[in-house]
């Protein structure tokens, strides 16, 4: 989906997705330690990324809609903590590398071409034993009406999942239903691939 297609989403005064993290970032959080430089990929609004500010994290925030990163700066201030902001398309520009400790993401749809770029993205941002940590919705949301693109292009599968981090250390993998409330675009059980990996050398 376009730049235009993003800000004309987050253009409405309300938070579309809410301004509560997701709660499969909070439960990974947990195994974090404090202070830790982090990236939010795909970024939207910023409530994950305001979120772990919260926390005592140095967050950078990365979406390519200069519209929902001016809504994360301004749920930062409302919070009064801080959130570095960057415009990018991250399915088509890099990111710097080997920067992050831990790298988030939650629901970042791009076509499926797109996919392993944006995935390898994240993971070339990460240090050495960084953490990647993102929940999208899988193939089989279509079918839950709950939330999510409605091409099953724009979904994930769990086996190319799998297949991209090969060789990495696995912490988390789920595949199936989970109930999700964010804001009024995803509500109710929906069905995800989570995903959780340290980063090893290659």
């Amino acid at each position: 989906m376009s730049k235009e297609f993003w800000d004309e989403s987050f253009s409405e005064n309300e938070f579309v997705y809410g301004k509560t993290a997701n709660a499969f970032i909070r439960s990974m959080n947990e195994m974090l330690a404090a202070g830790l430089k982090v990236a939010c990929f795909a970024e939207g609004e910023g409530r994950n990324a305001v979120y772990l500010a919260e926390c005592g994290h140095h967050v950078t925030a990365y979406d390519q809609s200069t519209v929902g990163l001016k809504k994360t700066t301004q749920l930062a201030q409302e919070k009064d903590v801080a959130v570095q902001t960057v415009v990018k398309d991250l399915t088509t520009e890099g990111v710097p590398v080997q920067q992050y400790d831990a790298a988030f993401m939650v629901f970042g749809h791009v076509p499926r071409e797109k996919q392993v770029f944006f995935i390898n993205n994240m993971l070339n941002s990460l240090k050495t034993g960084g953490y990647l940590l993102f929940e999208v919705y899988s193939e089989d949301q279509l079918a839950y009406k709950s939330g999510g693109p409605k091409e099953k292009s724009m979904l994930y599968r769990p086996v190319d999942m799998l297949n991209w981090l090969d060789g990495h250390k696995w912490i988390h993998f789920y595949y199936g239903e989970a109930e999700r409330h964010e804001g009024k675009r995803h509500s109710g059980l929906c069905h995800v691939v989570q995903v959780a990996v340290q980063k090893t050398a290659r």
